[in-house]
């Protein structure tokens, strides 16, 4: 459980910086090109925008799997042992259930939607293969929730740091 926590982990830091390095890189283009060529990129441009949703829906699976998603404990922690269990296995289900139905679900149905539509300066590419991340990210979010339940029942009921 902890090599697949942890191979996750690492796959999805390593996409997450190669995404924010490139949209830093390709961000100095279109200031470049801009600028100082006076002929803006459009297609860097573009990128950029779907590099940005990608990150962060990756860093979202990151926050998934070290239970950081933001959250009101002061109710919470008045209760036992039992109970805080309870209720962290309970908020676990829900983020499986958001994950399944809108991110897997919906992100299928998007992607296959947006599969007849393509970029306009993205060498037309179909928008579809941007979106395909949200069914990835949602599969991903599903793993992280059943690793955090297995580790909340297991003992565990604060928040992992990894």
């Amino acid at each position: 459980m902890k090599k697949l926590r942890f191979i996750l982990n690492t796959v999805l830091n390593t996409l997450a910086g190669v995404s924010f390095i490139a949209m830093v890189v390709l961000t100095c283009w279109q200031v470049f090109t801009r600028y100082v060529l006076k002929n803006p990129s459009t297609w860097s441009e573009e990128l950029v925008s779907y590099l940005f949703a990608w990150a962060s829906l990756l860093g979202a699976s990151l926050i998934t799997g070290e239970r950081g998603h933001m959250n009101i404990p002061v109710v919470v922690d008045k209760f036992g042992d039992k109970t805080k269990k309870l209720f962290h296995c309970l908020a676990e289900i829900i983020g499986f259930i958001f994950s399944a139905a809108i991110l897997v679900y919906g992100g299928i149905q998007i992607s296959q939607l947006a599969m007849g539509q393509t970029t306009s300066s993205l060498w037309g590419l179909a928008v579809g293969v941007f979106y395909v991340v949200m069914p990835v990210c949602g599969v991903i979010n599903m793993i992280y929730t059943i690793l955090n339940i297995i580790d909340i029942l297991n003992g565990t009921t604060e928040k992992e740091e990894v």
